[in-house]
């Protein structure tokens, strides 16, 4: 299997939810079963009902985070020193050279990006441009509007 890449922040954030799911999540689940069936026939019992939904929705998630992490590349930026090049994990000050518009943002793996918080996963069309430019040089991204075009103001590893 395939490694995937993620920020030693995605990592840790990935293993905080892992924790509340298995310590919080499955024993509060794992209750709310035990007083659903308490209360008699199961047949026509809501609670039972829903608190089994969650309790799948819960294992999935569960054994859906332990194989991301068990296939995990955790990538720490600040540890990094890539000479100004973008690579994965690195901060990108980016200008639109039609607008001037100044943006930031950081390339991350898949489950961390968040476009509003200035991360952009791997896989999306501005990453893929901007992997293994330097500072200075121009991206064109093919958007929906049409071919953008980034110049690279600064990358940063932090």
């Amino acid at each position: 299997m395939a490694t995937i890449p993620i920020t030693k922040i995605g990592s840790e954030k990935l293993k905080a939810e892992l924790h509340k799911l298995k310590t919080v999540e499955r024993p509060w689940v794992i209750n709310a079963i035990s007083e659903a069936r308490a209360q008699g026939d199961l047949s026509e019992n809501a609670e039972y009902e829903a608190a089994k939904d969650r309790q799948g929705f819960v294992e999935g998630r569960i054994q859906e985070i332990e194989g991301k992490l068990s296939v995990a590349l955790i990538i720490d930026p600040t540890a990094m020193d890539a000479g100004g090049k973008v690579v994965f994990g690195s901060t990108i000050e980016l200008q639109d050279e039609d607008t001037g518009d100044k943006v930031t943002y950081q390339i991350v793996g898949e489950d961390e990006a968040d476009i509003k918080q200035g991360r952009v996963n791997i896989g999306s069309p501005i990453a893929r441009a901007l992997i293994g430019k330097d500072e200075g040089d121009v991206a064109e991204v093919l958007a929906p509007g049409g071919i953008k075009r980034y110049e690279i103001i600064a990358v940063m590893y932090v």
